[in-house]
């Protein structure tokens, strides 16, 4: 897990063909550190068949180190707006940061399809035995169920100002992390730490939990659960 990749051409080639051949919609993510670079980046993914890109907007900036694109609502909009004009579906990933809400409207305003809510949480380890961090990079991505809570305000508050869809990422271990995030907004989630450890299996698991919690509640799809929360 992390930013480690053979590289936007080498993927193109090799991975995203064996990706399509599971039927159904690809989402290329980009990472990258200037306006330019993900324009290339989302010219070539869509050349390549992608279906949509997502734009992973917590990357340094990578003309003033140390702060995250994200924070910067302008360059967030300007990202957003050359990407669009690719011509297929432009998701923006936003981290956890005091501009959230800013970054989120630049990203509607800009074109974006939808917007994902979050990413991981810059965090940190100290070996107590060596007295280092065990990161070579020092700091981390925090991950899993102890960032749920965080991701779920994030998208609650995002969706009473936003009128596009917002995708809710962080901590989505079973089924009922997935109605959390409906009930505070999100059309949609995305599943990581879950499937590393229990594989793809977690997917049939939770749609069998969506199907029976729908039924005992009387709902006739998840449709009907987006932002309950709010009401």
């Amino acid at each position: 897990v992390g930013l480690s990749n053979p590289g936007c051409e080498e993927y193109l080639r090799n991975e995203l063909p064996l990706a399509k051949q599971g039927g159904v919609p690809v989402v290329v993510s980009l990472a990258g550190s200037s306006e330019e670079e993900f324009g290339k980046m989302a010219e070539m993914a869509a050349g390549a068949g992608a279906d949509a890109v997502e734009l992973n907007l917590s990357c340094p900036h990578a003309e003033r180190r140390g702060l995250e694109i994200g924070q910067d609502p302008s360059l967030v909009g300007r990202i957003v707006r050359r990407v669009s004009s690719v011509g297929i579906p432009v998701w923006a990933k936003l981290g956890l940061c005091d501009r959230l809400l800013e970054s989120a409207l630049a990203c509607e305003e800009g074109g974006a399809e939808a917007v994902v809510a979050i990413n991981t949480v810059r965090s940190m380890l100290i070996d107590v035995e060596t007295r280092r961090p065990v990161l070579s990079n020092r700091y981390g991505g925090l991950s899993g169920p102890a960032l749920r809570p965080i991701a779920v305000r994030c998208v609650y508050e995002l969706f009473e100002h936003l009128s596009i869809p917002l995708i809710g990422s962080g901590g989505v271990m079973e089924w009922r992390d997935v109605v959390e995030f409906l009930l505070a907004g999100a059309r949609a989630v995305q599943v990581g730490s879950a499937v590393a450890v229990e594989g793809v299996e977690i997917f049939g698991k939770i749609r069998e939990g969506l199907e029976a919690y729908l039924k005992r509640g009387g709902f006739r799809s998840v449709e009907e659960l987006v932002g309950l929360a709010h009401r």
